[in-house]
């Protein structure tokens, strides 16, 4: 299950890929259209900032925008930053991999299916791009 960061990420992103052509937008004015709260807001689009996706400019006409071209961001590399891993266990991640306890993974059936499961979700998730959230 998308935490509620991821859900708010999302949200502040296609209302971002929205107004990508009328410049900066504030982010209280995405907080509201999208009701967000606003502390929370900053910190999910200052982990955006850091991650090369958005940039923000301060000042009169500031705001946040987009650095990376939506059409190119993929919705795996969101969850990622945002969520962690896709997979449902550890032991079936490809960038967050833990050795599950107590767990033989050469005859685990949990394992298998979910690794199926991993390999449906990437290959939707990796094909859709931020532009797919939006009408």
């Amino acid at each position: 299950m998308l935490s509620k960061k991821s859900q708010y990420a999302f949200k502040a992103l296609s209302y971002l890929v929205e107004k990508r052509n009328d410049g900066p937008v504030l982010i209280s004015e995405i907080a509201e259209h999208k009701k967000i709260p606003l502390k929370f807001l900053e910190n999910i689009l200052l982990e955006l900032k850091k991650a090369d996706i958005l940039d923000s400019k301060k000042g009169k006409g500031g705001g946040y925008f987009f650095r990376e071209n939506p059409e190119n961001v993929k919705l795996a590399k969101i969850i990622r930053l945002v969520n962690g891993p896709i997979a449902m266990l550890p032991c079936v991640s490809l960038n967050f991999y833990e050795k599950c306890e107590d767990c033989n993974e050469d005859h685990c059936g949990l394992h298998d299916v979910l690794i199926e499961v991993r390999d449906a979700s990437l290959n939707i998730l990796e094909k859709k791009t931020l532009m797919d959230l939006v009408d």
